[in-house]
């Protein structure tokens, strides 16, 4: 990935994650047509591990296997679990527009954290710009915030937990693969799939047609958690976060291709103010670098 210039790799990273996290969500929420949430993520966790460990090995990294288990690694993923089991009851229970609303503090709540505990210098015209992408992201998903309850509260605690697993994933030791951080995250999240499943729901004979989903979804929430931890791991967290926004506009192309659900012009409104808001920040961190350079 070093052919990738400096300036673009994090933003890069970023996007690449949100859209494969949207093709898992998209095939998830096909095979919950007939199968229970946590059954689903469950299936979908066992996909992933058998995607992902003879990856592990292909990639030359067998060796370190027991990195899997690594404490900072395993602190960074159990947030993971808690933050999807909390979106998981939110989305079953809430209109899709408002928890992905309320899933939208993630990047700001990251960049709080940033500041305190990495004493990185956003400056207010990128906060701005980030505020900015907030904005276009809501203006995509359009909530109606109808029905307030205990779910739009596990809605609020999945963008926190999920901020709280990205900051916990800055401090996971750089010699750690980020393939590694990724089938540990898809390793715990089965396990607790598995006991949410057993202690709340019955299981359902899956047919053959959500096994294929499930599949689809493994490898590409493979792909979302290694990219979503890279995307930090190599890019300053003020020039990556906005990116997040980003999972609006794959889940609007998903809703055009999947689901024949046409935005409207709010929504395309939006797009184009979290595109123009991520632009121009990379613009602004490529010409600090170059004035860096040159001074």
């Amino acid at each position: 990935m070093h052919f990738i210039p400096i300036a673009i790799r994090g933003p890069l990273f970023m996007i690449v994650s949100t859209g494969s996290y949207v093709v898992n969500d998209t095939m998830m929420k096909l095979a919950t047509v007939g199968l229970p949430p946590y059954e689903v993520l469950f299936l979908r966790g066992v996909a992933a591990t058998l995607w992902g460990v003879p990856l592990l090995f292909v990639l030359g990294y067998g060796k370190q296997i027991p990195l899997i288990l690594d404490w900072k690694v395993l602190r960074r993923n159990l947030l993971e679990l808690a933050a999807i089991l909390c979106y998981v009851v939110a989305l079953a229970n809430m209109q899709i527009a408002d928890s992905t609303a309320l899933g939208q503090i993630t990047p700001l709540l990251m960049l709080v954290g940033a500041s305190i505990l990495f004493r990185e210098r956003i400056g207010g015209l990128r906060m701005a710009l980030i505020g900015l992408s907030f904005v276009g992201a809501v203006m995509v998903a359009q909530p109606t915030m109808q029905g307030i309850s205990i779910y739009a509260v596990l809605a609020l605690g999945n963008a926190a937990l999920s901020a709280a697993r990205d900051i916990a994933g800055r401090k996971v030791a750089a010699d750690v693969p980020g393939m590694i951080v990724a089938i540990s995250a898809v390793v715990v999240v089965l396990i607790g799939a598995g006991i949410a499943h057993l202690v709340s729901e019955q299981w359902v004979m899956p047919e053959a047609h959500h096994l294929l989903l499930m599949s689809g979804a493994g490898l590409f929430l493979i792909f979302g958690h290694f990219f979503i931890f890279m995307a930090y791991r190599v890019g300053p967290t003020g020039v990556v976060a906005p990116f997040y926004y980003c999972f609006t506009v794959w889940a609007v192309i998903s809703g055009l291709v999947v689901f024949q659900q046409f935005p409207n012009a709010l929504a395309i409104s939006g797009i184009l103010l979290v595109v123009a808001s991520g632009l121009t920040i990379v613009s602004l961190d490529e010409r600090k670098r170059r004035l860096t350079v040159v001074a």
